[in-house]
């Protein structure tokens, strides 16, 4: 019974602090939504301090290396989000998330991407991909370019391109006109009331192994 009440607790506090995670970062979103966009500095040491952070940036979309990043679900419908990389003018790139587009029916077949040409100002804000994910899919073989991708892993795609990239993404700004599609962008605590929910759970079932073992004993006695 003590053994399954400090699970149950354990798993209540990870799913609360879970959601005060989300919060905290959500607070982090809403503050930096109201600053102006900046322009990057040629190198970033700190990127937590970046995160969420507007700017605005000038270079070249290269489609050779655009990738769409799979089940992305908008208004119930799947889709992709089009990962696409910025050239700049110090011959770095940085990745720009222009937002999400419908998969075809047939999913073996990709949707047909339209890209403005020449030198682009972009703005959006600076999302950090996460390090830690399931993934089912396998990295690109024999050279070939594989453009279809269940995550975004920013190591992984480093080594994979012949070109320096920053090791985050600029999701674009709704209002942009640099070649974006629909973006109505995740929100850190979209999803925070189900984990709320599930710590509530957790700890109504530390309680019930409590009462459950009061109720048996006493009717042994």
């Amino acid at each position: 019974m003590l053994l399954a009440v400090v699970v149950c607790i354990k798993l209540g506090l990870w799913q609360q602090h879970k959601a005060e995670a989300k919060q905290v970062l959500q607070a982090q979103l809403d503050r930096r939504l109201q600053e102006a966009p900046v322009a990057l500095p040629d190198k970033i040491t700190d990127l937590e301090a970046w995160r969420y952070r507007r700017v605005k940036v000038k270079g070249s979309y290269d489609t050779r290396y655009q990738i769409l990043l799979d089940n992305q679900v908008e208004q119930d419908l799947a889709g992709y989000h089009v990962m696409t990389p910025l050239q700049l003018e110090n011959g770095e790139s940085i990745l720009v998330n222009r937002g999400w587009v419908v998969a075809p029916a047939d999913r073996a077949s990709l949707p047909q991407i339209e890209t403005p040409a020449g030198v682009l100002e972009v703005e959006g804000t600076v999302w950090l991909p996460p390090e830690k994910y399931f993934s089912l899919g396998s990295a690109p073989q024999g050279g070939k370019w594989q453009a279809v991708w269940q995550n975004m892993d920013m190591k992984r795609y480093a080594a994979s391109v012949p070109f320096a990239v920053q090791p985050f993404v600029i999701r674009l700004d709704a209002a942009s006109g640099a070649g974006g599609f629909v973006r109505n962008w995740p929100k850190p605590a979209e999803r925070i009331e189900m984990n709320v929910g599930y710590a509530y759970q957790w700890f109504g079932f530390a309680l019930a192994f409590v009462v459950i073992y009061i109720v048996v004993n006493l009717r042994k006695k």
